[in-house]
């Protein structure tokens, strides 16, 4: 069977290897095109990019594949195509090419959290279990047909960062059980129930300004469920933006919203929300690394009373 890939960030590595050691012949892998990142703004592959290319197979970047990439995918003929959080709407142009269509590896319980941040909108909207689907891919927006599905647990604490890397593989699993039942031909196609659906935006930057008014779990939620990208934040003192790597829980004797409840090497840094409060655990100032907040706290020592945000 002829195989073309389309992913980009880490979460798609593991399809791509699982497809290739089953023994499908991958004959080309679409990406995102490179990206500066870092303090250099060094142009740098996608996850997806670098795997492919280490098993010699060849890489196209379309800007936009339903412009650009037609005709390259087309001179493939591939038999099936896979996509994994791949980060381009197909047309139907696209979908067309293939001829057994576009197996999409989803993470979330379809059709719950369509959209492309699932498991950040999962953590976020403070669920604790969500899983993967794997879906033939039709015009909508994750709204083709489910094919397979697994569950998976949010484990307490649990960050977006971390529970990608435990669902990746699980995802690349039941890709290869949902191929291998389409050629045998065991595997049913289940409609999208539209009443059960749901649609999350994507994440954009100004999402990690933590509003103070918000409950403690909701902000703790969103602290997990935005890391590592694009982080949550919050300005105290002369307008400095600490970066919030890790929170928890904590009890509000009755203060408002935004009040620094404890700022000190003993007690760490608690902050009062608008329904409990909200204990700092690692922290990141501007310029600085990441740090144990009572490990921060015993250099940077706390004279206000209040932080930003409200």
């Amino acid at each position: 069977m002829r195989v073309v890939f389309l992913g980009t960030p880490e979460f798609g590595v593991p399809s791509l290897k699982a497809l290739v050691k089953a023994g499908y012949e991958v004959v080309g892998v679409f990406t995102q095109p490179d990206k500066p990142k870092g303090r250099g703004n060094k142009m740098l592959p996608s996850p997806v990019k670098s795997c492919a290319l280490e098993y010699g197979i060849p890489v196209y970047q379309p800007v936009k594949i339903r412009v650009d990439g037609v005709e390259d995918l087309r001179a493939l003929r591939p038999d099936l195509c896979v996509t994994a959080a791949f980060g381009q709407i197909l047309s139907q142009e696209i979908l067309d090419i293939p001829k057994i269509g576009t197996v999409n590896v989803h993470s979330s319980l379809l059709p719950k959290y369509r959209g492309s941040a699932p498991i950040n909108w999962a953590i976020m909207e403070g669920e604790t279990v969500t899983g993967v689907t794997t879906m033939m891919t039709d015009k909508g927006l994750d709204t083709g047909d489910i094919l397979l599905q697994k569950e998976i647990e949010i484990l307490p604490g649990e960050t977006a960062e971390e529970l990608t890397a435990r669902m990746a593989p699980i995802g690349a699993e039941l890709l290869i059980e949902t191929i291998k039942g389409l050629e045998a031909g065991i595997i049913q196609r289940v409609k999208q129930d539209e009443a059960q659906s749901s649609y999350f935006p994507m994440l954009k930057k100004e999402m990690g300004e933590i509003d103070w008014r918000m409950s403690a779990h909701q902000i703790v939620c969103r602290v997990r469920g935005l890391t590592p990208w694009p982080g949550t934040s919050f300005v105290w003192g002369d307008n400095e933006g600490i970066k919030v790597w890790k929170a928890e829980e904590a009890e509000n004797p009755g203060k408002a919203p935004g009040e620094i409840l404890c700022a000190d090497a003993k007690q760490g840094l608690v902050i009062a929300a608008g329904e409990g409060a909200v204990r700092v655990l690692e922290l990141q100032a501007p310029g600085g690394k990441r740090m144990n907040a009572k490990d921060y706290l015993r250099g940077h020592p706390v004279s206000y009373t209040r932080v930003n945000g409200i």
